[in-house]
């Protein structure tokens, strides 16, 4: 447990959830459930089985610095990597697998988003603890899959290939970006297709030495980059290298190249809480379908619908349906849910 280390990712600015998610205060720092708990500290509390608090990192922008520092207190400051600009994954993960190599040569790493929703709690601890050990052994790199319950159009897929003996884990055959509808019913009649979770698990001279061969110029950088770390002139070295790496996706720089890609499928609950519409599956709901988040809201022969307003004073809804209804700070959303992939076009 001591080797294991958790990279979280919450540099995101969760444009699709607005208002409820802004540019100044995005979703992996809201109580999107209304359970009394951000997004961001539902995912550091279910890896503390998994490592302690003093191995867990947030990679995230520089503007949310001191967001982090305040729901995650118990996180110690120097493992919160500011990234001065947005240049994608490859450079958020090489930034902080450098800064964990280090001071630990040895550490097996598990990579998340900050922004997921896992049900299944004990099930997603015993997939990560059988994939850090898997990783361990050799020059493996596991990415976990979650098992398909419908033709999901918006989640990328991974294309199992074979079971790797005595094992739960499979080969990956590719990888299939976001899919039409009718090759979403392929993937799910098929059987073999997966989720793409984008939680990943390496020992950290595999995914050091795979950037190396892949992306030399990027791992270039972070040597550079490296040579200030844990000093006090590394705020001023990183704002210097890191905004000249390219805009890069650790899928593309390493996952659709290597050749030894091994997937964990999955059944834990997994949701990337990506839309309104995924939301209002993961919230509880009245007899006629409503989700409602927050005290003061009263709908009445409303039908399929979700509200999100917890800080509002009232609000008083009738006749809607199949809706998106949000207040956060002043701002208010109404949109139908059909349409919610418009929101982050619309004008604010």
């Amino acid at each position: 447990m001591q080797d294991n280390h958790v990279v979280i990712m919450a540099g995101g600015i969760g444009s699709r959830f607005w208002p409820m998610s802004t540019p100044e205060f995005p979703k992996q720092f809201v109580d999107v459930m209304g359970c009394g708990k951000t997004m961001i500290q539902m995912t550091v509390e279910r890896f503390v089985p998994i490592c302690p608090m003093n191995n867990i990192w947030i990679v995230t922008s520089a503007a949310y610095v001191d967001i982090v520092r305040s729901q995650l207190p118990d996180v110690p400051a120097e493992n919160i990597l500011a990234e001065p600009c947005a240049r994608n994954t490859a450079p958020c993960i090489a930034y902080a697998c450098w800064k964990i190599k280090a001071r630990h040569p040895h550490a097996n790493i598990v990579v998340a988003p900050s922004d997921a929703i896992v049900t299944d709690v004990d099930e997603f601890i015993r997939i990560i603890s059988e994939s850090l050990k898997f990783a361990a052994e050799g020059k493996r790199i596991v990415t976990l899959g979650v098992r398909p319950t419908r033709p999901e159009t918006g989640y990328g897929y991974i294309a199992a290939a074979a079971q790797v003996d005595g094992s739960e884990l499979y080969e990956v055959e590719s990888f299939r970006e976001k899919p039409s509808l009718s090759v979403a019913k392929e993937y799910l009649a098929a059987g073999t297709y997966l989720w793409n979770a984008g939680i990943f698990v390496w020992n950290v001279d595999t995914i050091v030495d795979s950037l190396r061969s892949f992306v030399p110029g990027l791992a270039d950088k972070m040597d550079e980059m490296s040579r200030a770390f844990y000093t006090s002139n590394e705020t001023e070295v990183v704002g210097d290298i890191f905004p000249t790496c390219d805009k890069i996706s650790i899928d593309y720089a390493v996952m659709e190249k290597a050749d030894y890609i091994y997937t964990f499928p999955s059944d834990f609950g997994w949701s990337d809480v990506g839309t309104w519409g995924s939301l209002w599956t993961l919230l509880p709901h009245d007899e006629n379908g409503n989700a409602v988040v927050g005290q003061n809201v009263h709908v009445y022969d409303c039908h399929g619908c979700i509200v999100h307003a917890p800080d509002a004073t009232s609000i008083v809804l009738e006749g809607m349906e199949d809706s998106i209804v949000v207040e956060r700070g002043g701002r208010i959303l109404i949109c139908r849910l059909s349409d919610e992939q418009r929101i982050k076009d619309f004008d604010k």
